[in-house]
């Protein structure tokens, strides 16, 4: 039976051993990362890839590139999160042909204020945003940036160093999506940031600009899998209201 959000919430765990006697739906699997996709993303670039591990030899490669920790060696399927910010032309490419299709093919006068923000954005701010050479242009920017700070509010995360963050926290709120809808579908997770990514890396051909976010173990726990109650700091230690 499916669990609702809170539910799930409550379920959700990371867990660090999984029964190998239950097994689990590949394509539910499929469809939780689907639902990831729907997360949000900055400025929609969506500069992300799941790579859904099913077979069981990589599994068991993967595994060792996890250090063997119990959370990977016993899991039965892995999704590893890949950011791709080498991708972001492409990515402002397809956000404004999207655009395009629904306002239609029309002269440039004739599009309206709003249409004609939200095409610039694409077609100058974000490779304004995003373009850099050898991290000087980013540096650039920046100084620029906080010299005009001085006078009015502006963004400032314009460094290479910077966008990477942002590419990063799209694909971590990319996996709470995944790890949710498992949890809502009563399957379990652990997300892992132990891993040799150089090797995971190679393990998938990836380019040498992708960048691992995290790996994510799949399954259905067994009881010493959790390994004890939640804890979680004083809620009104961490909530401070203006």
């Amino acid at each position: 039976m499916k669990k609702t959000f809170e539910e799930a919430l409550h379920y959700r765990r990371a867990v660090r051993a999984y029964d190998a006697q239950k097994p689990i739906d590949t394509v539910i699997v499929k469809k939780c990362i689907e639902q990831a996709t729907f997360a949000p993303s900055s400025s929609n670039m969506q500069l992300w890839e799941f790579h859904h591990i099913i077979s069981k030899e990589t599994n068991e490669k993967l595994a060792e590139y996890c250090f063997n920790q119990s959370a990977a060696k016993t899991a039965q399927e892995m999704i590893i999160i890949v950011v791709r910010k080498d991708l972001w032309k492409k990515r402002a490419q397809s956000n404004l042909q999207f655009l395009k299709n629904i306002f239609g093919e029309k002269p440039a006068s004739e599009y309206s204020k709003r249409e004609k923000f939200a095409l610039n954005y694409y077609q100058k701010l974000i490779p304004f945003t995003y373009a850099d050479f050898l991290g000087i242009l980013g540096y650039l920017k920046y100084f620029t940036f906080w010299i005009t700070g001085f006078f009015r509010p502006i963004y400032r995360e314009v460094r290479a160093k910077d966008i990477r963050v942002v590419a990063h926290k799209s694909a971590a709120l990319a996996a709470q999506t995944f790890m949710l809808g498992m949890a809502v579908e009563g399957y379990d997770t652990c997300p892992m940031e132990g891993i040799d990514s150089f090797r995971i890396k190679k393990l998938l051909n990836l380019p040498s600009e992708a960048e691992i976010n995290m790996v994510i173990s799949c399954g259905i726990r067994k009881p010493q899998g959790v390994t004890g109650p939640r804890f979680r700091i004083p809620f009104d230690e961490v909530y401070k209201q203006w």
